[in-house]
């Protein structure tokens, strides 16, 4: 099982085609810095298939006014379950 890290906005690159493409049945997606753009709808809507392994970074939503805002089956995670998610898995794949 990897951990992917998204740190891109679905609305300015196609990198998230990629990274579905490259994800496995277990892998699980963190979306970090402007990636946080991708868990409010309707970019949220190019993430509904991996319900229950899609996160956001709290402080990323938070300082960009996103928070609350993201699709209800994001899963906003803050610092320490970063770190969690990262302990839980393999690997941690970055996309830049």
């Amino acid at each position: 099982m990897l951990l992917h890290l998204l740190n891109r906005s679905p609305a300015s690159s196609r990198l998230i085609q990629d990274v579905l493409r490259a994800m496995g049945p277990e892998d699980r997606l963190l979306l970090i810095e402007s990636g946080v753009y991708g868990a409010v709808p309707p970019q949220s809507a190019g993430f509904e298939t991996l319900k229950g392994r899609c996160y956001a970074l709290q402080e990323d939503l938070t300082s960009r006014g996103l928070a609350e805002r993201q699709a209800d089956w994001i899963i906003p995670v803050d610092m320490a379950g970063f770190v969690a998610l990262t302990a839980e898995t393999q690997r941690t794949v970055s996309w830049y």
